[in-house]
């Protein structure tokens, strides 16, 4: 049964609730920056697999490059996000919210460039080509709500909408209507 019972973020920016799963790719927001920003994904590894381990062990730098032929081709990659919803609504927070997470790249939103300074970046288990399950949207609307509690949230964006021709995530089968806190 997924822990729809969270939603306390301490004054080190983690989620009371999630299972917590660090990442060393992080850093420190630059000073005054506040988090205005929250920015949905999608992920899956390997592609178009759910539930193994895969996007746990890239954001915890483990990839072992020779247990798919595609993670050989994303050795070395230094991403993260602050949180994934997995396909059955699990939630794990691999940065606190008051760090940076890189998980925007190269971006741009309302006229901001470098996303990754005043957002909070959430990964979905899932595909450009599968839609999203209801305990995701569930899940998602209760962390969204938790994060605007704590955090002067403003927008909601997908990869897609800051990396424009560049990134096509959360994809066409991501409801943005089903997003109440939206």
């Amino acid at each position: 049964m997924v822990n729809l019972e969270f939603g306390r973020v301490d004054a080190e920016g983690w989620l009371w609730g999630a299972r917590r799963v660090d990442s060393p790719h992080c850093d420190a927001r630059p000073e005054g920056c506040a988090i205005s920003l929250l920015v949905v994904h999608n992920i899956s590894l390997p592609p178009g697999q759910f539930g193994g381990p895969g996007v746990e062990q890239l954001f915890k730098n483990r990839l072992n490059p020779e247990e798919h032929p595609y993670y050989a081709s994303i050795q070395g990659l230094r991403v993260s996000a602050h949180f994934f919803i997995r396909r059955e609504g699990e939630l794990i927070q691999f940065v606190p919210c008051i760090l940076r997470a890189w998980h925007a790249g190269v971006s741009n939103w309302q006229g901001r460039a470098g996303c990754n300074d005043f957002s909070i970046g959430v990964e979905l288990e899932g595909t450009d080509d599968t839609p999203f399950d209801d305990l995701q949207y569930a899940v998602l609307n209760r962390l969204l709500a938790a994060l605007r509690a704590a955090y002067p949230i403003t927008s909601v964006a997908g990869h897609s909408d800051i990396a424009p021709g560049r990134k096509t995530d959360p994809g066409p089968y991501f409801d943005w209507a089903r997003l109440t806190e939206y």
